[in-house]
């Protein structure tokens, strides 16, 4: 295992440019590499999701909060400087997709040193007695991938209720009252008090089974030119973080045990003009990719059926069959 050192950046557009720039660039052949990250107040949105309808905009124009899509699937999140972010980057493996249990067992064996009785429950969430002290997705290429998650260290919990819209069906679903009910920092179950940053120190030493002398990854001046030029022409625009976003005629949304789909359909003349598929799944194909398949189609379940017979929803979506994904998109 290599550290990666991000400079101490506070910026979340430069971090996940970084995030980005390592799991494309970095040499995984025979080598793993663990980054780890500190934002300033920011929404960090899933690859797949709708922004406008995952953030607060009047709290987040009113607080200066950034909002930045990653390239990762899952639900939104709020970082602030009381958040610890951390990012495995290894060669691709299909054993290693979706495979939670594998990155979160470092984590987990840390918390488990200073007394937390941290476990991973549900599909990608580390908890606490029940409630949720971290988040985790995934990226992957053909080469590399990535498993990076959230640890709530001394976050503004009441800030995280108000930048996020949270939807109603999603709460009871989990049968939770809200938001804050159902979070905790791992501050709180701490039997003596420590900073963020010996926190950070404390997983390293876990991670580098107590090794002083680690390898570290010192990025060059020409790489992190690279990086910025990454944030500022993707990270940092609008057409990015928000352009994924339009509005559209007809909306399906339901609740899977893998997470949420939300579909925007245009249709005109009984024809799908247009679709965007939106969520906080999993997935590590490109939506586009199926968008582009129903898009000139007839809007009626069994032509939808038919124009994705070849593609494995498991891997664009989650655990779900086409006869069903068509039923959800036309019923």
């Amino acid at each position: 295992m290599i550290l990666v050192n991000n400079n101490d950046n506070k910026d979340a557009t430069l971090n996940l440019a970084l995030d980005e720039w390592c799991v494309r660039n970095l040499d995984v052949n025979d080598k793993n590499y663990i980054l780890f990250y500190i934002n300033s107040p920011s929404i960090i949105i899933g690859k797949h999701q709708n922004t406008i309808e995952e953030i607060n905009s009047e709290y987040v124009e009113q607080n200066n909060i950034k909002v930045v899509r990653r390239i990762s699937g899952g639900g939104a999140v709020y970082h602030d400087e009381g958040n610890l972010n951390f990012s495995f980057i290894t060669k691709y493996s299909h054993d290693s997709i979706h495979n939670f249990k594998k990155f979160t067992a470092p984590v987990i064996k840390a918390l488990h040193s200073l007394s937390v009785d941290a476990i991973l429950g549900g599909r990608n969430d580390i908890t606490v007695d029940g409630r949720k002290i971290s988040g985790n997705a995934q990226f992957s290429n053909t080469r590399s991938m990535f498993s990076h998650g959230t640890l709530l260290f001394d976050s503004k919990i009441e800030n995280v209720v108000e930048a996020l819209n949270v939807r109603a069906e999603k709460i009871e679903s989990k049968g939770i009252k809200s938001v804050k009910s159902r979070v905790a920092n791992i501050k709180e179950f701490l039997k003596k008090v420590i900073s963020i940053e010996e926190f950070k120190n404390v997983l390293i030493e876990n991670i580098f089974d107590g090794v002083k002398d680690y390898p570290v990854y010192n990025l060059s001046d020409k790489e992190w030119a690279e990086v910025e030029k990454i944030a500022d022409t993707k990270y940092r625009t609008w057409e990015w973080n928000y352009g994924r976003s339009p509005e559209f005629n007809i909306q399906k949304i339901n609740r899977f045990d893998f997470g949420q789909i939300d579909a925007r359909i245009n249709v005109k003349d009984g024809i799908i003009k247009d679709i965007k598929l939106f969520g906080d799944f999993l997935g590590h194909g490109e939506m586009k990719e199926i968008e582009e398949r129903l898009t000139g189609k007839r809007y009626e379940e069994k032509e939808i059926e038919n124009a994705i017979s070849d593609i494995n929803l498991n891997e664009y979506i989650g655990n779900i069959n086409k006869k069903d994904f068509a039923n959800f998109l036309y019923i």
